[in-house]
């Protein structure tokens, strides 16, 4: 699979009803550019791919919406929506917030958040200029996973600092 094709079945899997297959994510994972921490800061809107996996559906009850990454030392993980619609960083469910860093992850050093408080990294590569795919990875979880599978879209408004990436279909 080439970055077009992974970009392209990205769009598809995003935009799926029902669950994914991890699998299909592994090999989109797989042909993305990697990005830097630099690259990344801004506001992200954030969703879910539906693998089964464990936390699947935990952050949509807290009233996840995103991330925020002010610069590489001060990352807000879990930017949720209060009852009012007011955004705010979930610190107590993150145990603290998170900084960005290069880190490798399937043998490719790649942006990534570490959270202050749990044992747990999120790895980022470029879907788009305005699109990421994460992963979840944290202490004790096997090479193989499963690992928890996210996407961030540049918020609306938001002033995005990275590098424009390729258009593809």
């Amino acid at each position: 699979m080439d970055v077009f094709e992974a970009r392209t079945r990205f769009r598809q899997l995003r935009d799926k009803d029902g669950q994914v297959d991890p699998r299909e994510l592994d090999e989109i994972w797989a042909a993305l550019p990697t990005v830097r921490p630099e690259d990344v800061l801004g506001e992200w809107k954030g969703g879910e791919f539906d693998t089964g996996h464990p936390l699947n559906g935990t952050l949509k009850k807290a009233g996840w919406y995103g991330k925020t990454f002010v610069s590489v030392h001060d990352a807000k993980p879990l930017m949720c929506r209060d009852e009012a619609g007011k955004l705010y960083s979930n610190i107590e469910l993150g145990q603290g917030e998170a900084s960005l860093w290069t880190v490798e992850f399937r043998g490719e050093s790649t942006a990534t958040m570490v959270y202050d408080g749990r044992p747990v990294l999120d790895h980022f590569k470029r879907v788009d200029d305005s699109t990421l795919l994460g992963v979840m990875n944290a202490k004790g979880v096997p090479a193989e996973g499963p690992f928890y599978y996210f996407f961030l879209e540049c918020a609306p408004g938001s002033a995005h600092d990275g590098p424009r990436a390729e258009e593809g279909p």
